[in-house]
């Protein structure tokens, strides 16, 4: 890898058109220098819009691509229309051909997961690849996984996301030996379903992984930054996700209406305004936009698709940050040092079986 990051970007991605994507490239150059961007997507609105900004100009180049994959797009719509043509596919490529370091797309998140698989293909020895989400919690901010890519996980899939969950948090927080926990409806362990037991005991078994099992942990536990790496399915995850981002905007507006109830309140508003803007910053979430696409080959940030332009710096300095702390070695790392049956062999033969009864 180059000194300088290079980030490859869907420029048509998302619902607010390339203005945001631009804007956005433009902050987050601000604070990491040593960034260069390839823009993907038509050519007619994007040379405008970098011609307004002399300072990014000069590190961005614009790859024209006709086609736009639609936020409604089906993934077999989008892989048919899109495959080769579209500004999302094109990010991905200047990532597998070696051109970008990381590829960022606003898009459609099931045709953004179903092109990144076809075009990047998954790493050897993972099963499906997962979404990550930076989650910040009372402790500090944590990975949680999955968040959307696969709903219908089976023990080896949570054993994989457990492998890619401990890389990415080595990567992200400089850690040796990240705590990982499976997400469950209770702490003891005969509580949850089978495929979630069973995965708890391989990795319970696992010493040396790159990451230190902690067992079951439940849903008041990511908010309280139990462990850091909390594994669950796509389908649990992506609701828990919603879940929370739709509170921290509730208890947000609770809070705006309790301060501008009455005079007294405004005034006490006025006399906590720094307090209450520290508060309004970390409940922001535009600040940790941008989940992970783990099990490729390669390492692509999705932005979520109707953020500002903050959410958008936010995205790509994500991205700047994987590329820099070398997810991908990480990856591999991780990768070998878990146990290498469990990459040949199905997990249920991993299980311990009981002992067989003397004759």
């Amino acid at each position: 890898m180059s000194e300088t990051i290079r980030i490859s970007v869907d420029a048509m991605g998302g619902d607010k058109g390339p203005r945001v994507v631009v804007e956005g490239a433009r902050l987050a150059l601000k604070e990491r220098k040593n960034t260069s961007f390839i823009f993907h997507g038509r050519q007619d609105q994007l040379d405008p819009l970098l011609a307004e900004f002399s300072d990014l100009k000069p590190v961005s180049t614009i790859h024209h691509c006709d086609t736009v994959i639609l936020m409604d797009d089906k993934p077999s719509q989008a892989l048919r229309k899109g495959r080769g043509t579209s500004s999302m596919w094109a990010a991905l490529q200047s990532v597998k051909d070696g051109e970008a370091d990381v590829a960022v797309s606003g898009g459609n998140t099931g045709a953004l997961m179903a092109m990144a698989t076809f075009c990047l293909r998954p790493i050897e020895g993972i099963s499906r690849p997962a979404i990550a989400a930076i989650w910040p919690t009372l402790r500090s901010d944590i990975v949680v996984l999955d968040v959307g890519a696969t709903i219908d996980d089976d023990a080896r899939q949570l054993v994989d996301f457990s492998i890619l969950g401990g890389a990415l948090a080595r990567a992200l927080f400089d850690q040796d030996s990240p705590t990982v926990g499976l997400l469950n409806v209770g702490t003891e362990e005969l509580k949850g379903l089978d495929h979630v037991k069973e995965a708890a005991r391989v990795l319970a078994a696992a010493h040396d992984a790159g990451f230190t099992y902690y067992g079951f942990v439940e849903g008041d536990d990511i908010g309280k930054g139990t462990v850091d790496v909390v594994v669950t399915d796509g389908f649990t995850g992506n609701i828990a996700l919603k879940t929370a981002e739709g509170t921290a905007r509730q208890v947000g507006t609770y809070l705006r209406m309790a301060l501008s109830a009455d005079p007294m309140s405004r005034l006490g508003a006025l006399l906590a305004s720094r307090a209450l803007n520290a508060l309004r910053r970390k409940m922001d979430p535009r600040t940790v936009n941008g989940g992970v696409f783990l099990g490729l080959n390669g390492i692509v940030i999705k932005s979520h698709g109707g953020t500002d332009e903050i959410g958008v710096k936010s995205a790509l300095g994500l991205a700047y940050e994987m590329a820099r702390s070398r997810l991908m070695d990480k990856v591999a790392e991780g990768m070998r040092r878990f146990p290498r049956p469990l990459q040949a062999t199905p997990v249920a033969a991993l299980a311990p079986q009981p002992e067989a009864k003397p004759a």
